[in-house]
């Protein structure tokens, strides 16, 4: 038995004929950039978050720059980032001039660890990204209330927690802003590259528009310098077919985690803290034994992947701040032995008997 880390196709089959549809009505109505489709995206997935505006972008990562940007963040500024994500995080930061200041992570979340925000403080620090890591919402009550006792702007980095729950509040609602990736793998992902902001502030909604777009809400009225990052249709057209089944697909996923959590060593599995909902875009265990886990894995011709072997501060890009080794414990530990086992909502609980099977005795209940 073959079992793949993610099975696009499988959704597709689910699917298809609303998928098809969608894409046929774009190519019968040659509106291949903005218009109707992609307003009605917009509000859709606005609708699904909860919140009162969203802008389509080119992919998660401009969306992050663009949000940075629209709140005024840039040149000498410093902004608070996980040690552990993915590097477009704190890339993004970087991208638009200022600095990311990277913050050590909680063991049981992966996500920022609130407690060590003061430390990182300084009189540049303009705001925090927390990551909603794997799909599990970060500590948005202390980040919050962290945030407004010291001025600072928030931007929840969404991309893997697509409908996730903080204390019954989804993400994305907490902070000044939020941004979204729908690339293909994603809870909620588009046949190519694609991304979102949503915001509930109509005057920053209104920046980002303009920023993605030239610079203008009308043609040739180009009020701010902006750039080219725009939504294609036929992505807003997919994503808008795919919104009505994210809840079930969600769903899916966490019954596919609970399954998983049943039958392995409660040492591998990933905790979910009281008060929130995992949405698990990863099922992501831990095992000081990790890498020859992995290798079983593959030699049962079945899909894992590490996310992300190197913590931030230790790759290559960022060796000019000259961290060591020790400065980031909790994100060195989590990347030396964290492991992401196949999770996608039309997985069976034979497959993921069968995946256990192949990890071995040793890691079984």
């Amino acid at each position: 038995m073959s079992i793949p880390f993610v099975d696009l196709k499988a959704q597709y089959e689910s699917i298809k004929g609303d998928i098809d549809h969608a894409i046929q009505s774009v190519i019968s109505d040659t509106s291949f950039i903005g218009g109707d489709i992609i307003k009605t995206f917009e509000q859709r997935f606005a609708s699904f978050v909860g919140i009162n505006h969203c802008i389509a972008v080119a992919n998660g990562t401009d969306a992050i720059e663009i949000a940075l940007k629209a709140l005024g963040i840039g040149e000498g500024d410093e902004v608070l980032v996980p040690a552990l994500t993915w590097i477009s995080t704190a890339g993004a930061v970087n991208n638009v001039g200022a600095e990311p200041v990277f913050v050590d992570v909680l063991k049981d979340e992966r996500s920022i660890d609130p407690s060590l925000l003061k430390e990182k403080l300084s009189e540049r620090t303009k705001a925090i990204i927390p990551v909603h890591l794997y799909g599990l919402p970060a500590q948005m009550d202390s980040i919050m209330a962290f945030a407004r006792e010291n001025n600072l702007k928030v931007i929840e980095d969404c991309a893997q927690a697509h409908g996730a729950t903080f204390r019954n509040q989804v993400v994305g609602t907490f902070g000044d802003i939020a941004t979204f990736s729908f690339y293909p793998g994603k809870n909620l992902g588009a046949y190519g590259d694609a991304g979102g902001i949503v915001a509930n502030d109509g005057s920053l909604a209104r920046t980002c528009k303009m920023l993605s777009n030239h610079g203008q809400l009308s043609k040739h009225d180009h009020q701010i310098i902006g750039r080219n990052s725009r939504m294609d249709t036929m992505q807003a057209a997919i994503l808008s077919a795919k919104i009505p089944h994210l809840e079930k697909w969600t769903e899916g996923r966490i019954k596919v985690a609970a399954w998983y959590s049943s039958k392995l060593d409660d040492s591998l599995i990933p905790k979910t803290p009281e008060g929130s909902k995992h949405v698990f875009h990863l099922y992501v265990i831990e095992s000081q034994e990790r890498d020859a886990l992995m290798q079983k894995l593959k030699e049962g011709n079945i899909g894992c992947a590490i996310h992300y072997p190197t913590p931030l501060p230790h790759l290559p890009s960022y060796s000019y701040k000259k961290h060591f080794i020790g400065d980031f414990p909790v994100a060195e530990k989590l990347c030396a032995e964290i492991l992401s086992l196949p999770i996608f909502p039309e997985l069976s609980e034979e497959e993921v008997d069968r995946i256990c099977e192949v990890l071995g005795s040793d890691s079984y209940k």
